[in-house]
């Protein structure tokens, strides 16, 4: 089995399809954006409805609040209504200002306004 180092857990990891995007992700984040390695996290844990989940990728502003919140998706994963309300369960806890769902060909952005969230054309 190949594996790939993801520098935000400091280890190998299998690398599966969803994983390749992951990867891909948190290096545009990093590369791109500009988001120090610091300020992310991957597979971030937290509990909703009594039910411990994990997030793809979560990013942190300066004072440590959820900033992005990243669900990653295997390219042959079409994102759709399913994969949408998932995220929307997670940001009901996380509070994230963005939203980023991404199967690394098709890429959704959203961003807070007010209590809810827009589709937008990148990061805001």
């Amino acid at each position: 089995m190949k594996t790939i180092f993801d520098p935000l857990r400091k280890k190998e990891v299998a690398l599966t399809p969803e994983e390749g995007v992951r990867q891909a992700v948190i290096a545009w984040l990093r590369d791109t954006v500009g988001i120090p390695q610091v300020r992310m996290q991957s597979e971030w844990p937290f509990r909703y409805n009594g039910r411990t989940f994990r997030a793809d990728v979560i990013t942190f502003d300066r004072n440590l609040k959820p900033e992005i919140l990243v669900e990653c998706k295997a390219p042959s994963v079409n994102i759709d209504s399913s994969v949408i309300e998932q995220v929307i369960r997670y940001v009901r806890v996380l509070e994230a200002k963005n939203i980023i769902v991404t199967n690394g060909s098709v890429t959704l952005f959203f961003t807070r306004e007010g209590d809810s969230y827009k589709q937008t054309s990148g990061l805001k």
